[in-house]
């Protein structure tokens, strides 16, 4: 099934966390927290980390970006055959290097995915069976080595395709099943068979299947069944336990299972909603892949553009994160829709608890028992970390510490109060015995305004009621304000700010497949045009940040389809969400402690005295995943202490940066100025035996993007059919004007002359693009195709660099090429022979590293 008044918070989020940093709790609550018991002694089984697998996350090589694939370390991924045509693409083998290279596990693939329609076309069994010979001998023959990891699904939802009217067709079905598993047995003796996959848990049809199954030696190696409903979140736990009894009345078993697709349009994305699903899939050791209702390649709505993370995809990575044993965690209604659910772990190692929680609108009381003075000593430090929803194409950076406190504990017990209110936020809370300086929070004053409770002025509200219908996307409050297609329409809301300075205005808004402008008003005056990027439609959300100056104390904003009230701003009948002001307190700063690391290669974890670090040496390694807001220079700084002099091994999302070196025994820090793309990058250091690294800090440094080399598309050499296009409506053109009509023919090409002294080294290419090319024949899925452009250094190699869907022709993102040049001045040509390349706008040379500093 993968169709595929003015009100504002009492207290803001800021001013609830600020009190809660303090103490624990949130301000005084008119309603009863929600007590969620979590018991460290009681363990439940290693983290199985199953749960956040994907159907169709990944579209091509690179889309989305290597290092969001690696920290959201989906166990498994649902792609479509090799070949296949239901969608352009997600072929299981072009996807398969990236997926394994970033800790992926097993490939199910959609062998019926190999028809162009939905539902498939029936074109009789020995037309299938011809089909799935093709497609098993070509993953047997391209993939020997590893072929095991990709597992085979004959039929997907038979109960709704092929197979419906199961009084009449069973006996077809068993016979289909036997000739499928046949085929594929006979090409692979050693190759896993998923099913029955059905659209939703059907006891009888499945007694049936596995009765017959199990008499005539065809069981599946796993078991598959889809939970699409809001009603999952209620009845999955039952369907567990029914078809586990089941399996033991039957004789079989335990298979593994995997819930291939489950959840709604209005829970990816959203920290509150994913919780739930992620709580009853680990509870259950099972492996769950998210339902694919969008697009290929944006792993299921958690990624923003192609390297960006959304706020639901920091929950995916705390979930990854999760080592060691579960243990029991406890919420008041574990099988109730839309409420607070948890998953809790214990690394015994590590001597961490680590708490997941979310979903509910009501604040949250932790009791958490059990805590063992042998690994947590009579003082802990507890530091809570909040994310919530960014929209779909909305970034988050870094989840800011909200909570923190140094405590003492008795008896084993703690008690940790959360604040309520936002139903789509999720928390990590994290138990470590205390050690170095106290922790303490950073979140950032901050405050939100739904658009539906701003005066309105020629605009209008629109329920998104996604409890009533799940299908639709997520909306903040579940209401939002459209129709601003009058000169004179205006959104207008208060915000008080504690002080004068910077503030970063964040607007969730839809633009319908193009982009557009909103005019900015403070205190009745112009401030700026606002400039959106196109969405998918009215309801896919995504969040544009501009900043303003504020004085302290209560300021109107307004947002307005016309600067002067007579003319409308092209593209500006946007909708709009809601707005999140948040201060903004200089350089874009992220402290990632030894404690968020991810280990390797026997890299341990100590606590002594001066805090936490990690014990390197030989092939031990340390992995990051750091978040940056901004295409350009950022200062990397790592701390740590060492026992000689010696060279660490940094790399940054795979490249080397040479020069990183410890300059004596002691305490020392070694800071890497390096280019980071906006979004995630994987940060990986390895050092000396004896070197304890404590902590990695970024620092946006914005002055040396003067080393940056910029230059308009038009004003490069073309050649063929490449030309110049004048920009129009609301485009975000830089300089008005773009390239278009690049590639499809060796001599369609754009050229870049490399600047006096860009000699040989590591570099990125910064691509400004647009495509919205897509198929258009799905039903439900929006097929986009990414296109490709071909960077070939004159006398020197060639890089393909990937460029996804965008949504419009005339809307431009950048997009970050790694090249290693060779040649001390050969120019950079830019085409694609077999196929059309995207627009292109603007084009920014950067090398890599620009300095190392070592310090003792």
């Amino acid at each position: 099934m993968h169709r595929h008044r003015l009100t504002r918070r009492a207290v803001t989020v800021a001013a609830a966390l600020a009190l809660a940093s303090v103490t624990m709790t949130p301000a005084r609550a008119t309603t009863a927290p929600d007590v969620v018991t979590v018991n460290f002694a009681q363990r439940t089984g290693p983290v199985h980390g199953g749960a956040t697998g994907m159907l169709y996350g990944l579209s091509d090589p690179g889309v989305p970006g290597d290092s969001l694939l690696a920290g959201a370390r989906p166990r498994t991924v649902a792609q479509k055959a090799p070949d296949g045509d239901q969608h352009p693409n997600g072929d299981a083998l072009k996807i398969a290097d990236g997926f394994l290279a970033a800790g992926g596990e097993e490939i199910v693939v959609y062998m019926q995915d190999v028809y162009s329609r939905w539902p498939y076309e029936n074109l009789g069994i020995d037309d299938y069976l011809a089909k799935v010979d093709t497609m098993v001998r070509k993953v047997v023959r391209e993939r020997p080595r590893d072929k095991d990891r990709f597992v085979w699904v004959p039929f997907n939802e038979p109960d709704g395709i092929w197979y419906q009217d199961w009084g009449t067709l069973k006996e077809k079905f068993f016979s289909d099943w036997k000739a499928v598993f046949d085929r594929i047995r006979s090409i692979d003796p050693q190759a896993r068979i998923v099913g029955p996959n059905e659209a939703r848990y059907n006891p009888g049809r499945l007694r049936d299947f596995l009765t017959w199954a199990e008499a005539n030696d065809r069981l599946p190696d796993i078991m598959a069944w889809h939970e699409l409903s809001r009603g999952s979140l209620a009845d999955y736990r039952g369907h567990y336990e029914h078809y586990r009894a089941m399996e033991r009345e039957l004789g079989i078993g335990p298979l593994p299972i995997n819930i291939d697709e489950y959840g709604n349009r209005r829970d990816m994305s959203v920290p509150g909603q994913m919780i739930q699903w992620i709580s009853m899939f680990e509870d259950t050791k099972v492996d769950a892949d998210m339902a694919y209702w969008t697009y290929a390649g944006n792993l299921d709505d958690h990624a923003v553009r192609t390297r960006q993370a959304n706020g639901g995809w920091w929950l995916l990575k705390w979930y990854a994160d999760l080592t060691g044993q579960t243990v029991s965690a406890t919420p008041p209604r574990p099988a109730v829709p839309d409420t607070v659910q948890a998953v809790a772990a214990l690394d015994e190692p590590a001597r961490r608890g680590t708490v997941l929680v979310g979903g509910g609108t009501a604040p949250v009381r932790l009791d958490l028992t059990g805590l063992d003075p042998a690994l947590f000593g009579r003082q802990v430090d507890v530091v809570v970390s909040r994310t919530t929803w960014t929209g779909y194409e909305g970034d988050a950076l870094k989840p800011p510490v909200v909570a923190a406190r140094r405590t003492t504990v008795s008896g084993g017990r703690l008690g940790v109060d959360l604040p309520g209110g936002d139903v789509m936020a999720a928390y990590r809370v994290t138990i470590v015995p205390s050690s170095g300086p106290a922790p303490v929070p950073d979140a950032p004053w901050t405050t939100s305004v739904e658009a539906e409770s701003a005066t309105l002025t020629s605009a209008q509200v629109y329920d998104q009621d996604t409890t009533a219908d799940p299908q639709r996307y997520a909306t903040s409050g579940k209401r939002d304000v459209g129709s601003m297609n009058k000169p004179d329409s205006a959104v207008t809301f208060p915000v008080t700010v504690p002080r004068a300075g910077r503030y970063r205005l964040g607007v969730y808004h839809g633009a319908n497949k193009t982009p557009g402008r909103h005019a900015l008003f403070v205190d009745g005056r112009l401030d700026q045009v606002v400039q959106y990027s196109a969405n998918l439609g009215w309801t896919y959300r995504g969040r544009t940040d501009v900043e303003v100056e504020l004085t302290a104390g209560t300021h109107q904003l307004s947002l307005r389809t016309s600067t002067d009230g007579t003319s409308l701003l092209p593209g500006s009948d946007v909708t709009l969400d809601k707005f999140d002001l948040t201060e903004v307190t200089g350089p874009a700063r992220a402290a990632y402690p030894a404690d968020e690391a991810r280990l390797s290669g026997g890299a341990r974890l100590t606590r002594p005295a001066t805090g936490p670090a990690i014990t390197l040496g030989g092939g031990a390694r340390a992995t990051f995943f750091v978040a940056a807001a901004q295409d350009g220079y950022h200062d990397l700084t790592l701390s740590y202490r060492s026992s000689a002099a010696g060279d660490l091994d940094v790399r940054i999302d795979g490249r080397a940066v040479t020069g990183v070196r410890a300059t004596r025994p002691g305490d020392g820090t070694s800071r890497v100025r390096a280019y980071l793309p906006a979004g995630i990058s994987k940060v990986e250091v390895g050092g000396p035996a004896g070197l304890n690294l404590r902590e990695l800090v970024t620092v946006r440094a914005a002055q040396a993007d003067t080393a940056v080399h910029r230059v308009e598309a038009e004003q490069a050499r073309l050649a063929g059919t490449a030309r110049v296009v004048s920009a129009t409506g609301g485009s975000n053109a830089s300089a008005g004007a773009y390239v278009g009509d690049l590639g499809d023919g060796a001599g369609n090409t754009l050229t870049l002359t490399r600047p006096a002294g860009a000699g040989p080294g590591q570099y990125v290419l910064v691509t400004h693009y647009a495509n919205a090319d897509r198929n258009t024949g799905h039903p439900y899925n929006t097929d986009v195709i990414s296109r490709f452009l071909d960077i070939a250094e004159t006398g020197g190699g060639t890089t393909r660099g990937v460029f996804r869907h965008n949504y419009a022709w005339d809307n431009f993102w950048p997009q970050t090429t790694p090249l290693t040049l060779t040649t001390p001045s050969g120019s950079l040509v830019l085409g694609n022979a077999s196929a059309f390349g995207p627009n292109v706008d603007r084009l920014e040379l950067a090398r890599f590293v620009l300095e190392v500093d070592n310090r003792a």
